[in-house]
């Protein structure tokens, strides 16, 4: 006997779709993840077991209520895990680079290289994006002579060699980078630009990040507590990029060994710059080499340079963080980063 419309067995509802409805019910009836529910939410995005279409309503619905800092810790870690990267590279300082610069040359590679050549491991990671005026660290590189990894192996080689190496997302968690690439589908920014900028994929006791709105500032800095992250900074970076504004106060807010923390850096200039009228790339190796100067650009690579090796616990106080990224700046290699 065949059964009508109505005695037809129901469909059993998707795993997923617990999660959506938890987020959606509406003002009085959601609430946010738990940890432990935000990492089984990401468990499940990468191992590809949500449909597209759950993915896009998880993605809109954390978009509109933004981040917890329990729900960040969760995403963080389900993603560390599906890239099984841990402790394959030895890096000091983990440093991220997903905005892209559209106001300044991203000045903040220089200080990167310049922790570098004074023996601080540095692992920078980031893709590029979708904004054409924007300029992204891995199309920079070329302009300093330097290539980007393609691959884990090229990370170890390059850590060893020089230091220094940058690998984009899409090269070590592509189920990640797949999402990032949903935004000129969605018309929005995602949780996942939040997450990669936490997920330090070798799990370096050190962790830096720039973020573009203040008020995800201590949403790093707490999700980094949850973590467990040993030592971690976070600070409105010029653009969204890990640079601290010489013409601005900045505060930093950290974590060490669980104890939250800020401070603020106060502004290195009594007016602000005028942005330049176009930005050129190639000045980033004449500013190392001392071809040109630009006070503006010379203050902000020491001043976040400054930033790190107080985080990096190489001194006591800004003033001796600022004197100590001087003298690196002043003794650098001016014959290293020459472009190709």
């Amino acid at each position: 006997m065949k059964l009508t419309h109505h005695e037809q067995t129901p469909h059993p509802e998707h795993p997923f779709a617990e999660i959506i409805r938890i987020l959606g019910k509406g003002k009085k009836g959601s609430r946010p993840l738990t940890q432990d529910e935000a990492y089984h939410a990401m468990k499940m995005i990468m191992a590809d077991e949500v449909l597209p279409v759950q993915l896009g309503a998880f993605l809109m619905l954390m978009r509109v209520k933004e981040e917890t800092p329990e729900e960040l810790a969760g995403f963080v870690l389900a993603a560390r895990e599906s890239c099984h990267l841990a402790g394959q590279a030895a890096v000091d300082l983990d440093w991220s680079s997903y905005a892209g610069k559209r106001r300044h040359l991203p000045w903040f590679l220089l200080s990167a290289l310049l922790l570098a050549e004074n023996g601080i491991s540095v692992f920078m990671h980031g893709a590029s994006g979708h904004s054409a005026e924007r300029l992204y660290t891995q199309d920079m590189l070329s302009y300093l002579g330097l290539d980007y990894a393609k691959s884990v192996e090229q990370v170890k080689q390059q850590l060893q060699q020089q230091h220094f190496s940058y690998l984009s997302l899409e090269h070590f968690c592509p189920k990640l980078h797949e999402i990032i690439e949903l935004r000129p589908v969605l018309g929005l920014r995602s949780p996942v630009h939040t997450l990669v900028r936490l997920l330090n994929p070798f799990n370096a006791p050190y962790s830096i990040q720039g973020i573009f709105h203040p008020g995800y500032r201590p949403v790093h800095q707490q999700a980094a507590e949850l973590l467990q992250q040993p030592h971690a900074a976070v600070l409105k970076g010029e653009g969204g990029e890990t640079e601290r504004n010489p013409d601005m106060d900045c505060l930093v807010q950290s974590v060490h060994n669980g104890e939250l923390s800020d401070e603020n850096w106060p502004a290195l200039f009594p007016r602000r710059h005028m942005k330049p009228e176009q930005l050129e790339p190639q000045r980033l190796s004449l500013i190392w080499q001392g071809e040109t100067e630009d006070e503006f650009a010379q203050a902000s690579i020491i001043g976040t340079a400054a930033v790190a090796l107080k985080l990096l616990g190489k001194v006591d106080s800004q003033e001796q963080a600022q004197q100590l990224a001087t003298d690196y700046w002043l003794s650098r290699n001016r014959q290293k980063f020459k472009p190709a």
